[in-house]
């Protein structure tokens, strides 16, 4: 419960620093690509990373996790605010799940179909999530890695 709150008190706080999400990453579980599967609502951390104001801009909404293969990690709302999997910031692809190492334990991530990015995840509680996204977002967007943020299931 304590990792709960200190999670809550880090996504509402009007700045964080990437060095404090950095820290706070070893206190969540590894989760298996099993765990993701659904569709989930997303946040980001307050922490000014040009990625913030990226899909911002794009109405993003969160992620959709169908099966390996099949993965809308752009998921955004429309002006009518349906929500739609926005395929054009990925050059019209999408992703897929796999388990991969990340600080010295292996969890599910998420990789891009045409970009240098792959999103990392851990468990907060049952419905929480964290992710990191790093890869070469300096050449491709001109920041530097790591980009934090959340997902919270949606309920079925």
């Amino acid at each position: 419960m304590e990792t709960k709150r200190a999670f809550d008190e880090l996504r509402s706080t009007d700045h964080v620093s990437s060095d404090q999400l950095t820290e706070f990453w070893p206190r969540l579980t590894p989760v298996t690509t099993q765990e993701l599967l659904g569709r989930w609502r997303g946040g980001m951390f307050a922490t000014g990373h040009a990625v913030n104001g990226a899909l911002e801009e794009m109405n993003w909404y969160g992620k959709q996790f169908n099966g390996p293969l099949d993965v809308k990690p752009l998921l955004c709302r429309n002006e009518a605010g349906e929500i739609y999997s926005n395929t054009e910031p990925c050059g019209n692809g999408e992703a897929s799940m796999w388990s991969m190492e990340f600080r010295d334990e292996v969890t599910a991530a998420l990789v891009y179909d045409c970009m240098p990015w792959v999103d990392h995840f851990a468990r907060v509680d049952d419905s929480s999530l964290m992710a990191v996204m790093e890869g070469k977002l300096a050449s491709t967007l001109g920041v530097d890695p790591p980009f934090y943020f959340w997902l919270e299931r949606e309920a079925s």
